[in-house]
């Protein structure tokens, strides 16, 4: 694979962006090297400003469940921009879309638009501080819900210890209200409840995680956090920015069959386009500004051209629901083929896989939470991820990353994938 153009544009871009890019992962710092620039997709694949083609596994970050450039999306985006891009007023299309959505997903009873997951869940978690009139919310640590303030805390040292800031700008005020948990550990959980009666709003958390690669919830993990929320009066939000009409029409509800109070959505629901929701029932949802006293607001929320492209998506997913099993069967195919080809090799790895979310991770601890994640994390995954690159596979930058399976992935596809995974596994 040749690079020069990405090398010329990324030298460009530095000059202009704070580390050439708008989001940091893109950066290649977890792999090293240049990032790729692309100029084009469709389908299965990216096409990047080298002329070099692509096997994609990160699919925008996991919007393009159906493919790039899908058809129903882009004409439905070029219809609605010929009648103009914004209005700062209601349209049709807002109401269509969240009637969509709630026929869609379990115990929701209403939802508002913003403008990205971010969004999603600050003001999820927000309302679930005005809803009950308490402060401090729980988060696990590994699991990322945005950039805002509240989520970027890190462990303190013990259960009633307060969490501190992992990011210059987050004061310790914000840290004090945020405490952080272990994933998959619910007796950490019950002791930061303990500790903290009274005083717990919500607990926020990805039913599947995916920002410490893929690492599902252990059996038994979300009906615990759902019983102990109904007995403290905690409201229980699931993250569904990733998992949402993801991991099936109603998402990880519909999936793992554990109800949660407040759900925040993102990526699929756009359909590629900028679109973050939050959604409850509508008694809490009825709390928000104009007819309740908790103020969200957004300019651009509910953008035409952002409900034209998620109500497309939306319907396509409403319209085939055998979609998800496919996206299962090529996911359960790609998984049996990549550990046939790194055990082949003699390479130590666990592979974690939730519907079309999988990842690989260097190590035969099985990975749970972030500290077993953090011990896969290591000098192998650079490697890996250069040399998928030089033979055409595209995954996530960053050991912490899931791969996002798309329907638009063919058989043939996936055997050139495993393929590479053979070759680059005899180098490792």
């Amino acid at each position: 694979m040749r690079y020069e153009r990405s090398s010329r544009l990324f030298a460009a871009a530095e000059q202009f962006l704070p580390g050439g890019v708008n989001s940091p992962v893109r950066a290649f710092r977890g792999v090293g090297g240049t990032p790729i620039f692309m100029k084009q997709a469709k389908g299965a694949y990216l096409f990047d400003e080298d002329d070099n083609r692509y096997i994609d596994y990160i699919n925008s970050w996991g919007p393009a469940i159906l493919g790039h450039a899908f058809d129903p999306v882009v004409e439905a985006v070029t219809q609605r921009a010929k009648l103009g891009t914004s209005f700062g007023a209601p349209t049709q299309l807002e109401t269509e879309i969240a009637e969509l959505a709630v026929s869609m997903v379990p115990n929701i009873d209403k939802i508002r638009f913003v403008n990205s997951g971010t969004e999603a869940c600050m003001s999820a978690v927000r309302l679930a501080r005005g809803f009950t009139g308490r402060d401090k919310i729980i988060k696990f640590a590994g699991c990322y819900h945005g950039h805002a303030d509240a989520f970027l805390i890190q462990a303190g040292s013990g259960a009633s210890t307060f969490g501190t800031p992992n990011s210059p700008g987050v004061t310790q005020g914000t840290a004090q209200d945020t405490l952080m948990a272990h994933y998959n550990d619910i007796e950490n959980v019950e002791t930061l409840v303990a500790a903290n009666p009274g005083k717990i709003a919500a607990i926020i958390v990805e039913p599947v995680a995916g920002n410490m690669g893929c690492i599902p919830p252990q059996p038994g993990f979300l009906e615990a956090l759902r019983r102990i929320c109904d007995r403290e009066d905690i409201l229980l939000i699931f993250d569904e920015v990733m998992t949402g009409f993801r991991l099936a029409a109603g998402g990880a509800q519909e999936l793992c069959g554990v109800n949660a109070d407040m759900v925040a959505f993102g990526k699929v629901i756009g359909g590629g386009l900028p679109v973050g929701a939050f959604a409850a029932r509508k008694e809490i949802m009825d709390y928000l500004a104009p007819i309740g006293p908790v103020y969200q607001a957004g300019t651009l929320s509910g953008n035409p051209l952002a409900m034209a492209a998620g109500l497309a998506m939306l319907q396509a997913l409403n319209n085939d629901r055998a979609v998800y099993a496919r996206l299962e069967e090529k996911t359960a195919y790609l998984e049996k083929g990549m550990a046939e080809a790194l055990s082949a090799s003699g390479v130590e790895f666990t592979i974690n896989r939730r519907g079309s979310m999988i990842s690989v991770h260097f190590s035969t601890v099985a990975v749970t939470d972030l500290r077993t994640a953090s011990f896969a994390a290591n000098e192998k995954f650079p490697k890996f991820f250069h040399g998928l690159l030089d033979r055409g596979i595209y995954i996530a930058p960053s050991a912490y990353e899931t791969w996002f399976i798309t329907d638009a992935l063919t058989y043939d596809d996936l055997d050139a994938t495993i393929s590479a995974v053979r070759e680059v596994a005899a180098t490792l």
